[in-house]
């Protein structure tokens, strides 16, 4: 059984928590999706309604966003380096006994700050997997290089990966939940 649902506004990822038949989860489709702008569409859509047939694949409320400060200046607004954003997902599962495959993908954007230099920023990101009783089964880290530039003030990111892990005997996939933030534990990140 495989299914997607997604964040995405708009066309065949509709902003609902419908699910739809697809090939595949892109990351040419989710940049596309984070360079629309639309904010409708922004984070993840998914109601609290359980899927039986999928776990839900949410964006961190405090984690959605990070931002880089100049060296020494933590938390000081007048020193921001850059500041990056999650603001679309989606995934697609493979559900098999006892264990579920999630295809999963976010995207989002890095915006250079006043203080911020053009070159590459490495974005720390998590992916925690919770089942129904919101207890950590396991983790994915990311880290994403992302350009940005002085001519080039806003660059956008996507990835796309798949996870696997085991679901508990007399529970539904749907009861279990992929969170995605970025790690604030960075170096000179708040």
């Amino acid at each position: 059984m495989s299914s997607l649902t997604s964040g995405l506004g708009g066309g065949m990822f509709g902003g609902s928590s419908a699910t739809s038949e697809v090939a595949s989860v892109n990351e040419a489709q989710l940049l596309d999706a984070a360079k629309s702008g639309d904010p409708s569409a922004t984070g993840s859509t998914f109601s609290g309604d359980v899927d039986a047939g999928c776990p839900r694949l949410v964006i961190a409320p405090h984690d959605n966003y990070i931002t880089f400060y100049e060296v020494g200046h933590v938390g000081d607004a007048l020193a921001v380096a850059q500041r990056g954003e999650i603001t679309k997902t989606a995934r697609e599962c493979q559900v098999e006994p006892g264990r579920v495959t999630v295809k999963y993908g976010f995207s989002g954007r890095l915006l250079l700050g006043p203080k911020g230099q053009p070159g590459s920023v490495t974005l720390p990101i998590t992916v925690a997997v919770n089942d129904g009783k919101r207890t950590k089964i396991t983790t994915d880290s990311v880290k994403l290089d992302v350009s940005v530039g002085l001519d080039k003030p806003i660059s956008y990111f996507s990835t796309v990966r798949t996870i696997t892990f085991p679901i508990a005997e007399g529970s539904r996939p749907g009861e279990y939940q992929l969170v995605v933030g970025f790690d604030s534990r960075a170096p000179s990140s708040g």
